[in-house]
């Protein structure tokens, strides 16, 4: 079972990131003439989708077992698939998204099948396997862009994308009906409760702490799944391929390293994990926010220390009378800094003349303007390499939130694990719309780093206080036994 789970998943979000390539294509080779602020939509729509029917397709599972809501919900998905081979607008393309985005909710129902086969005890590792299946946006931002490249004839025949949504559909009714003939179904012990006793763990606001977690670890994840292909191609100037490469070593490593963090947290504690995973996020999202820049500012000069007359003028000396004053001449190393590659920010500093021979100048006269000139390259190797890194880290964050769930809830998996998946989805439904209004308020691409600082921010020092508050009310032995859950 979870052989099957994981499988359906990772083929539901390859389908859930498709918006993320194939706008980034549709738009970099003029087929629709869209901006930054609608690409965001476009990205988000499908997200949302996932997100709003999350609790709904928790609930559903507690109720009638994961086989079936699993099994229809991909035959389901295909059709919105096949209608988007055939929009012509915005509004089409947007609609036909919104269906899609259904294959989003694969995650609230396959976290409540997963976690009835196992016991408390392994349920951590489990979910954390399962979790994995987020590798399926790495499918995507990998395979998608070349796939393009081929349906369309390198751009030959830019109406053959129309292919690609297509080929998704098919994968998702294969993948329907193999999992509805080898799967076996299975409910929970509350399935037989009414809809007020369902609801009723959502009263907790331990609930809503763990969805503003995992609107980080998780909606954020999705979000630069998709937003990171314009984001290299933009930046660093990538081709499509190229960019969805990168993209796509986001993805995997972060779906993959999942299941160690699901070990991590049955081994540690989910509050260790979540401390650590909440602290690097702070730090390498401020790492990232740092743009590339070149900055010249007026630097120290050179002034007469006497009255005279300027008798010579070159790039490294200047004479008034029989005084000499030497001139720093710039380092032209620095205009090839693109060739090479620098870590940390650079500083070159020279200086002017500003008279001329023949000059009458006084005391404290500026002869010569300095002038000071920063360049941070922010080399996209060393941008890759911090991005691996967090969606990483972000991996591990995923499998220690909801490590916490069968823990504190292990008869209302579906409807609290679909709650914490809505308020997940909707990180990666806001954050691309939050990200195309950042970059067009600011013109900066790296607004979208500073967002994620400020949520990373926010997350740790709330935890932190509620695990101090613990603290102060109970003994720390107890405090430590039940935030390590």
């Amino acid at each position: 079972m979870l052989f099957f789970n994981t499988l359906a998943f990772t083929v539901c979000f390859a389908v859930w990131m498709l918006n993320g390539v194939l706008v980034t294509f549709l738009v970099n080779n003029q087929v629709f003439d869209w901006g930054p602020v609608k690409i965001g939509w476009l990205m988000g729509i499908p997200v949302l989708t996932g997100a709003i029917f999350r609790l709904p397709a928790g609930i559903l599972t507690d109720k009638f077992g994961g086989k079936w809501v699993y099994g229809i919900l991909l035959l389901i998905c295909s059709i919105p698939l096949f209608l988007l081979s055939t929009a012509n607008s915005y509004f089409f393309f947007a609609l036909y998204s919104f269906g899609f985005g259904l294959s989003g909710v694969s995650f609230a129902i396959g976290i409540a099948y997963t976690s009835v086969w196992y016991p408390k005890h392994r349920q951590g590792t489990a979910l954390g396997i399962f979790g994995a299946g987020n590798a399926g946006a790495a499918l995507t931002t990998f395979f998608a862009p070349t796939l393009l490249k081929w349906l369309t004839d390198n751009g030959a025949n830019l109406d053959g994308w129309r292919k690609l949504p297509i080929i998704y559909g098919v994968a998702m009714i294969i993948m329907g009906i193999i999992f509805l003939l080898f799967t076996e179904n299975k409910k929970p012990l509350s399935s037989g409760r009414n809809m007020k006793q369902i609801l009723s763990p959502l009263k907790s606001v331990r609930v809503w702490r763990f969805g503003l977690y995992y609107f980080l670890v998780f909606g954020c994840f999705v979000a630069f799944s998709q937003w990171l292909v314009p984001y290299f191609v933009n930046v660093y100037y990538l081709p499509l391929v190229t960019a969805g490469i990168f993209a796509a070593l986001f993805s995997l490593p972060s779906g993959i390293i999942r299941a160690v963090g699901g070990w991590m947290s049955d081994a540690y504690g989910a509050r260790k994990v979540m401390y650590w995973v909440l602290g690097a996020s702070v730090i390498i999202s401020f790492m990232l926010f740092i743009p590339k820049m070149e900055i010249t500012s007026p630097g120290q000069g050179i002034m007469a220390k006497q009255n005279g007359t300027v008798t010579f003028v070159s790039e490294n000396v200047i004479k008034v009378g029989n005084k000499e004053y030497p001139v720093k001449v710039k380092n032209h190393e620095m205009e090839n800094t693109d060739e090479k590659v620098l870590v940390l920010p650079t500083k070159d500093a020279w200086q002017e003349p500003v008279v001329k021979v023949g000059d009458e100048v006084k005391m404290k006269q500026l002869l010569a303007k300095g002038v000071t000139k920063i360049y941070f390259q922010a080399n996209v190797w060393i941008f890759a390499v911090l991005v691996i890194l967090i969606g990483s880290i972000w991996g591990i964050g995923k499998a220690a939130v909801y490590k916490h769930i069968p823990d504190y809830f292990p008869d209302e998996v579906g409807v609290v694990g679909g709650m914490v998946g809505v308020l997940g989805g909707l990180g990666g439904f806001f954050c691309p719309i939050i990200f195309g209004y950042l970059l067009k308020g600011t013109g900066l691409w790296t607004s979208c780093w500073l967002f994620m600082f400020i949520i990373s921010v926010v997350c740790l020092v709330w935890m932190h206080s509620v695990i101090t508050k613990i603290n102060k009310r109970v003994s720390p032995e107890t405090s430590l036994n039940m935030e390590m859950k």
